[in-house]
């Protein structure tokens, strides 16, 4: 059954997962074709509602409305009338009445897709709330790391870095796990959450530890935005114990991947070159994130299966 809207992982479980991996397959054809688009949600309209800056996530639900033929409204913060003083709600109500049928929000305040059901009938996919969820990177890297070993089960994948402050960690280690992932957090002991027990995973403050048996090195930039006090004595210390360097890179399996969901902070949490070594599949992911948001905005909008993809076969 499609969910109403995808504002975490949870909204989706397992099989909603595994559902948008699927519709990922189909979409990725459509993606490589001379004219990468699609009739499949002609007549919807999609508004895109971004609080926070953003390039990556932004430009590919910007991109995935077009190959799917829908409308978009891209709402700018600086030119809007939030400038004077419009809430959330007068905002989100607005753009309501104009009749789109989904809003992808991005937020730095935490739970603000939750909120949004109660002030419009439109789908939300929620883009980045804080410090606490992002699904469709989740997704987008779910599938970045299925293309490559063809599922998560049994994979052995270490997350480094500012976990602490970052939303990708954990829509991440939810979705990693409901595949069968087994997940690590490295971080400082200061970088990492205060209920860590709870998620499920190891952690370890020892980087050097996980090298060699990860399946997938996943590399996070330090949140300094989110950051209201000193978690680390210096950027130069943080990245000569967690910064992936080249000498680190060279301890790791041919097979391995090496991933970070963007912006690189490139000589603090990985060394300038190691993004150009063959594990690495960042740019994989950006192409990946096209692919799974025109997929999750099909699960919602269209018939939300691929039993029903007639109209991709339209070119």
């Amino acid at each position: 059954m499609t969910a109403k809207h995808i504002r975490g992982i949870d909204d989706l479980g397992e099989s909603g997962i595994k559902e948008i991996l699927a519709l990922s397959d189909h979409f990725q054809e459509v993606s490589a074709r001379r004219i990468p688009k699609v009739p499949a949600l002609r007549g919807k309209t999609i508004a895109i509602l971004f609080y926070e800056d953003s390039t990556r996530t932004r430009l590919s639900f910007e991109t995935a409305s077009k190959r799917l033929s829908a409308d978009s409204l891209n709402f700018s913060i600086s030119s809007s009338s939030v400038k004077k003083g419009e809430s959330l709600r007068d905002t989100v109500e607005t753009i309501s009445a104009m009749g789109v049928d989904a809003i992808v929000v991005r937020h730095g305040s935490v739970g603000v897709p939750w909120l949004m059901p109660q002030w419009t009938p439109a789908a939300i996919v929620n883009a980045g709330d804080g410090s606490h969820e992002h699904p469709t990177q989740a997704l987008l890297d779910c599938y970045t790391i299925r293309n490559h070993f063809g599922d998560l089960d049994g994979k052995k994948i270490s997350i480094v870095g500012d976990i602490k402050h970052s939303r990708v960690a954990r829509s991440n280690v939810k979705a990693f796990l409901a595949l069968g992932a087994s997940v690590t957090l490295v971080a400082p002991k200061t970088l990492m959450p205060a209920d860590i027990e709870s998620w499920g995973v190891g952690a370890t403050d020892k980087f050097d530890s996980v090298i060699e048996e990860s399946d997938v090195l996943y590399m996070l930039r330090m949140q300094l935005e989110r950051q209201k006090d000193s978690f680390v004595p210096s950027l130069r210390e943080y990245s000569n114990e967690y910064g992936l360097t080249l000498e680190r890179s060279d301890r790791i399996h041919p097979n391995s991947l090496i991933m970070h969901p963007g912006p690189m902070n490139r000589g603090v949490e990985i060394n300038g070159s190691v993004p150009d070594l063959p594990q690495s599949v960042i740019t994989n992911q950006v192409a990946n994130g096209v692919i799974i948001r025109m997929s999750a905005l099909y699960y919602l909008l269209g018939s939300g299966s691929e039993s029903n993809l007639e109209s991709l076969n339209d070119e």
